[in-house]
């Protein structure tokens, strides 16, 4: 296992980021006023990626972790791959680029590499399909790798490339686009995490990550919620919805265990509508 568990959640916690940019867009400035801008607000992505970043166990501790409850590989927890022909809408592309992304991570996590070149793959082609190539950091994943354990140098990558794919796809009318692909990141992330192991709930570790989730999620659903006059965005805020439910009656610092069966239960049910 020489990947990383938690790339699957740097992945969609770094997607919330590209979504926190909007309320920062202006138009009509000057070239210095942009200038002052693009700096404010790379500031902003940067402070929101260490709060969700440095919060996340390196690649060692999360191999120890899975090492400990004796978490296997299991494929057939991810969607798959032959699954990427059906997707013929926008908001089936886009949700499940964003579940291939983590099941990706997944993949990656326990070295196995034809899984890992499958997801990429299928990654590829909706990624075509939503033609959003130009949009993407050709080398992100390969950076996250070379420095997986080097939090400082990962929030400056994140951080600049999320802000450019915002850049991007903010300009071409299509941030909704990047609203689905974190959604959908973001809901196989927490299926993959809660039924990794039969152990998930007997362990520390494990639950703290599924407790960590309700912030990121209370931004996703606020970010979504944005999108007002998106019918593809609105039926995603009514799936989230009974996930949000439950997260809100979470209390700081625990969660109880009907609450992790809760979670657990209704995050499969959101994420089989997804890939379906």
């Amino acid at each position: 296992m020489k990947r990383t568990l938690n790339s699957i959640f740097l992945a969609f916690s770094g997607l919330l980021i590209i979504a926190l940019l909007p309320s920062c867009q202006g138009g009509g400035k000057s070239s210095s006023q942009k200038t002052e801008s693009t700096e404010l607000k790379k500031e902003k992505v940067e402070k929101e990626v260490r709060e969700f970043i440095y919060p996340l166990p390196t690649s060692f501790e999360v191999t120890e972790m899975l090492n400990r409850i004796e978490a296997a590989y299991i494929l057939s927890l991810s969607n798959p791959t032959g699954n990427v022909e059906k997707y013929l809408t926008e908001k089936s592309k886009g949700l499940n680029l964003g579940v291939y992304g983590a099941d990706l991570s997944y993949a990656s996590t326990y070295n196995q590499k034809q899984e890992t070149a499958d997801y990429m793959n299928a990654s590829k082609k909706l990624v075509d399909e939503l033609d959003i190539a130009a949009a993407l950091t050709p080398d992100i994943v390969e950076k996250i790798e070379q420095n997986e354990d080097n939090k400082d140098e990962l929030v400056k990558i994140i951080t600049n490339s999320f802000y450019d794919t915002y850049e991007y796809l903010n300009e071409n009318g299509r941030a909704s686009v990047s609203s689905l692909v974190m959604a959908g990141s973001w809901v196989e992330a927490l299926y993959i995490a809660t039924h990794i192991s039969e152990d998930t709930f007997n362990n520390k570790e494990m639950v703290k990550i599924v407790m960590d989730q309700k912030e990121p999620l209370n931004k996703l659903m606020e970010i979504l919620k944005g999108f007002t006059d998106n019918s593809d965005i609105q039926w995603t805020v009514e799936l989230l919805e009974p996930l949000h439910t439950i997260y809100n009656s979470v209390e700081e610092g625990g969660i109880t265990k009907e609450q992790m069966e809760a979670i657990a239960v209704k995050v499969k049910e959101a994420r089989d509508k997804i890939v379906e």
